[in-house]
Order: C-alpha cells, then structure tokens, then sequence
C-alpha cells in the first residue's frame, strides 16, 4: 500500500502493485509469440524484464536508493544491447551521420535506454497520465512496427498497450484505485526503450512502408517520447537550478502544475498531456514525410524552448509551492463555511 504524504496526489491508502500484471502478462505473451523472432529476442527480453520487476517490487515494498536502481537498470539493458537485432548501425543521413561505430552505438543506446525507463518512471505522479501516454507510444509503435513487417515487436506493443488499456479502468476508479508503481513503470519503460532501440535499428528496406523519410526517424522517435523527455529535462533543470540532486523528490512536473497551478483534476491533465503527445507525433509524422530533418530540428528546438517559458514563468520553489497550495485549501474552506452558515440563516428565517 501506498501511504500518501506531503508530496502525494491522493489521500488514502492505495494498493500499489498494478505493475505485477504487466510483468506475468509479458511472459506469458512472450512465450507464444516467441518463434516469430528473427534473432531469439524473446531470449535477451525475458532476463531484463525479471530484473527489473524484482528491483521495483523491492522498491515498491522497502523503498531503493537511485544508485541501486540504475545499477540494475544497466544489468537490464545488457541483455538487451548484446542482441544484433537492436545494433543502430546508421543514422541514414540525419544531420549528415551514417555509419555508427559499434563502441558508440553501446553508449549511445546504454544512454537512450536509461533515459527512456526513467523518464517514464519520473511521469507516474498522476491518475491515468502514466497509462494514457504509454498507450499513445504503443499504438503509435505498433503500426510502425506492423507497417515495417515487424511483427514480433508490433505483437509486443499490442500485449503492453492490453495491460494499460487494463490498468487504466481501475487507476482512475475512485473506489477501486491501484498504481502501477515502480514494478510497471520500470517495466513498461523498459519495453519503450526497447521499441525505441528497434525502430532506430530498422534497415532501409523497412521504411519503405512508412509515411515518413527514413533520415528523419530519430526526429520521428524523440516527438513519440516528447512529454516523458520533455518533462525529465524541465524538472532535471528546475532541480539543478534550486541546488538539489536531479533525483530529489517535489512537486515540479508538469502534470503537478497542471494540477496545482491550473487546477485541473487529474483525468483533465492526464487527457490534455496525452492528447497533446499524439498531435505532436502526428504532426512530426507529417512533417517528416516531406521536410528535411534539419528544418525539423529547428522546428522541435523551437517548440522545446516555448514549452520551456510557458511553464518557467511559474515559481516553482517547493516551499512556496506548498504555501500557495495551502493557501488555496485554507480558501476554499473558508467559503465552504460561510456558504454553511448562509444556509443555516435562511433555514432559521
């Protein structure tokens, strides 16, 4: 169970191992859709997802350091970057790269991996926003994968985008709440990067089906993760900023401003942040049928940098944060109170 605390968005005890599901609904996937592989990635998959539901049903119970979590994190995506179906070996004339040397793409990935999983984790703050990006992401990654003739990887995103549709129900029930916790998100994030990694490895000939041109495919993947990068970035910043450790806890995400700021409840907020992450892939989908990709990246920088003042101007110091909130509540109660006591005078007259 999940005790709420001064950081929390909910007020009662919730049970907070949804992610489970996902871990046993995966293998059980997998080991039916195993013999469509070409290259045994079920194989590299399975040791990845047993350590990471491990690791977050131990921080789900007794909560772990960040150091223990990335450590496993690493030994997660070794499986994983040691498979040659995943080895980016071009980059197809993006910004005028080809060939990859192999060193590099193991750093390159190993990091994209990383910041994948937690970027993923870091958005789980709300009810729904978790469940309606990754479904975004899976729908978007299953028609890649089943237009490139990917099959394997298009049956993986179906299974995962099953256990969000799922999950989704009951995180935003008001009488039957679960959370996903660590165990799904670090899960889910995991077959994100995963996907990630494959769509960037996909040869030439695989693009063919696509709607877009195959140079721009690295635009293409960072617009699929916008709002899980985007959001890492900000609050990564906001946190260096304020001389605090990037990991430290606070309210600074975006859906916390949504929430907090806003006032929007957190089906508003999760609704408005998904809708906004399929426009975007959609419009880059659009862009990159035709648009060179350095047009695109001034284009994406452009947009970066607008998203970036709209939510800076805000102040976002936790103390202050915590006094507006205060603030607010004390407010609404007292018009709560008065609006009783008008009540009562009418009843008495």
């Amino acid at each position: 169970m999940d005790d709420p605390n001064k950081r929390s968005s909910h007020i009662s005890k919730t049970p907070t191992l949804g992610g489970v599901a996902f871990f046993y609904t995966l293998i059980f996937a997998l080991f039916f859709i195993k013999d469509r592989d070409v290259f045994d990635e079920s194989m590299y998959l399975m040791p990845g997802l047993v350590i990471l539901f491990f690791i977050g049903l131990k921080d789900d119970l007794t909560v772990l350091t960040p150091g223990a979590k990335l450590i496993s994190q690493i030994f997660a995506i070794t499986f994983v970057l040691v498979n040659d179906s995943f080895i980016i070996e071009s980059l197809n004339g993006f910004l005028n790269i080809y060939e990859i040397p192999y060193f590099l793409y193991l750093a390159i990935a190993g990091f994209l991996m990383l910041t994948i999983i937690n970027s993923y984790n870091l958005i789980d703050g709300i009810d729904g926003l978790a469940s309606i990006v990754g479904i975004v992401i899976m729908i978007i990654y299953t028609t890649i994968f089943y237009l490139s003739g990917e099959y394997f990887f298009a049956l993986i995103s179906i299974t995962m985008n099953a256990c969000l549709m799922a999950f989704f129900g009951f995180n935003i029930s008001s009488d039957k709440k679960i959370f996903m916790g660590d165990t799904g998100s670090l899960i889910v994030g995991f077959i994100i990067s995963v996907l990630t990694l494959k769509f960037l490895a996909l040869k030439p000939e695989s693009y063919e089906g696509l709607p877009f041109l195959l140079e721009n495919a690295p635009l293409i993947a960072i617009s699929i993760l916008i709002v899980p990068l985007f959001d890492t970035a900000r609050v990564f910043a906001i946190r260096i900023a304020n001389k605090k450790g990037p990991f430290s806890p606070d309210r600074n995400h975006v859906h916390h401003v949504l929430i907090d700021f806003w006032g929007l409840t957190h089906k508003q907020a999760s609704f408005i942040i998904g809708c906004f992450n399929l426009m975007f892939v959609v419009l880059f989908i659009i862009l990159g049928s035709k648009a060179k990709n350095l047009g695109m990246v001034i284009m994406l920088v452009s947009v970066v940098i607008l998203l970036g003042y709209v939510f800076f101007r805000y102040n976002y110091n936790f103390s202050a944060l915590k006094q507006k909130i205060r603030l607010k509540r004390k407010m609404e109660s007292l018009k709560g109170n008065t609006d009783s006591s008008k009540k009562k005078q009418k009843t008495n007259n």
